[in-house]
């Protein structure tokens, strides 16, 4: 099938904007991402449809002034969090506030005051262990209407009176009202699988449109056809070390190229370690690098000085395996099943009232405390390992840094460019790393470890980096 087979060329260049817009913004409203998208959107969404399904595996649903886009998920990503009002990434709380006011808005009317959205959330969160949300507590006033702003910029709220954020400030006076939009809320949660009876988290992940192993050749080499387009439209880069010899040939092929190229407009760019998908006008992608900011800028800085000391280090260098994506997806997986309730408490919610008394949700425990899955907590995770069964693939092995070297060139950037840079953030040297850093692994340029990182070849891509101050400070 060609892609786009019923577009001319004198409209392709919008369509595959449209195309982008979806791909980039899962759910489109009348005001979301703005008043533009559902528009242009609309106008091609039969072939959208058509396209994503065959190309991707993508169910596109079109309803009213709502269009959802259903992707299929392949591994456990946490680089695209929901952002709060500040800009931070939401927290367990926040994402707990999310779910609950979600919930209480299906049992609402039309309209309903921001104090009542609170009042019921509140109740449902007090039947959770080490929830709970209480108004009184500016902090927890916060993350609540974190929640509900996530949902207002979507279009499930509209504000019809008042202000949350002087609610926020004073609850005794002020008060905010707002008009629910229930299309768009049914369109934000819509899982296609009862979360209840999955027994792994794992279970979320893969292609359901059917058991390729029975199937056939032709069946699985559709399956990782399809896959292979999502890792080069959802990862920053994709290196064939990181994955098995059916997807790596699947990376190489010509038609891979052409379909990904024809549907978003954007060039496919091929190098001995892998494939990326180049995007010079920032024209699709949620996370943008380089790009302005304080964070942004130490860590592209840092990414010249890693480059520089490659080059002149490179017979001296420690090298060291990466864990595949099939063995961080493991590692993922162990960790989320470790934190579910276990089976006889999901059975006695199945099987008694709504909502549990207190104290019957097990509490997830903290970061650093995650107890080894039990048997009896259902199917464990696949074991680690990217390469097929039998395989003899060369284990790719990449530069280490260590976090004491990072430590001491980001103190010599700050000390360098710190005038360029907010003050706040060049006067924590340390937490400025921990976040540049966090902002490399997610473009795909280098892989946390212990101690350190360790360096990708995306990263070689800024090895020519100058800088200076602009208008430096007086002497």
């Amino acid at each position: 099938m060609r892609v786009a087979a019923d577009i001319s060329p004198l409209e392709l260049a919008e369509y595959q904007k449209a195309a982008r817009l979806v791909l980039g913004h899962p759910l489109i409203t009348a005001s979301y991402p703005d008043a533009s998208t559902l528009p242009l959107v609309r106008k091609w969404v039969r072939q959208l449809r058509t396209d994503f399904g065959e190309v991707l595996g993508y169910t596109l649903l079109a309803s009213g002034d709502t269009i959802r886009l259903r992707r299929v998920q392949d591994t456990l990503d946490g680089t695209r969090p929901a952002i709060t009002r500040a800009g931070r990434p939401f927290d367990r709380r926040r994402y707990a506030y999310l779910v609950l006011t979600l919930s209480a808005l299906g049992r609402s009317g039309t309209q309903i005051a921001l104090s009542e959205l609170a009042d019921a959330v509140a109740a449902d969160a007090a039947r959770i262990d080490g929830l709970g949300l209480d108004t009184d507590r500016k902090p927890d006033r916060d993350a609540f209407v974190d929640a509900v702003a996530w949902l207002q910029t979507r279009g499930a709220l509209r504000i019809a009176d008042g202000s949350a954020a002087d609610w926020v400030n004073d609850p005794e006076r002020a008060e905010a009202l707002y008009d629910i939009d229930r299309e768009v809320t049914g369109a934000i949660y819509a899982p296609n699988r009862v979360l209840q009876h999955l027994n792994s988290v794992a279970e979320l992940l893969g292609d359901r449109s059917g058991p390729a192993a029975a199937q056939g050749i032709n069946a699985r080499r559709r399956v990782n056809a399809r896959r292979a387009r999502r890792l080069v439209l959802e990862q920053p880069a994709v290196y064939y070390a990181d994955v098995d010899e059916d997807l790596a040939g699947q990376l190489r092929s010509a038609s891979l190229a052409q379909d990904i190229e024809r549907l978003t407009g954007l060039d496919l760019e091929r190098r001995a370690e892998g494939v990326a998908l180049i995007n010079a006008g920032q024209r699709f992608t949620d996370l943008a690098f380089p790009s302005a900011g304080t964070v942004a800028q130490a860590a592209l800085l840092l990414c010249a000085r890693i480059a520089g000391y490659l080059q002149h280090r490179r017979f001296k260098l420690e090298l060291l395996p990466a864990a595949t994506a099939a063995e961080r997806l493991a590692e993922a997986v162990r960790r989320i099943d470790s934190a579910r309730p276990d089976r006889s408490r999901v059975a006695d919610l199945l099987t008694g009232p709504a909502w549990p008394p207190a104290g019957d949700v097990t509490q997830w425990p903290p970061d650093g405390a995650i107890p080894e899955p039990r048997p009896e907590d259902g199917a464990r995770p696949p074991e680690p390992g990217g390469a097929v069964a039998g395989s003899a693939r060369e284990e790719a092995v990449y530069p280490f840094l260590s976090d004491v070297w990072l430590r001491t060139e980001l103190r010599r950037l700050v000390e360098e460019f710190g005038a360029g840079m907010a003050e706040k953030q060049a006067a924590d040297p340390g937490r400025l790393l921990t976040e540049a850093l966090a902002l490399l692994a997610a473009t795909g340029l280098v892989a946390r470890v212990d101690g350190g990182v360790l360096v990708l070849p995306l990263l070689a891509r800024y090895r020519s980096v100058t800088a200076q101050i602009k208008n430096p400070p007086a002497a």
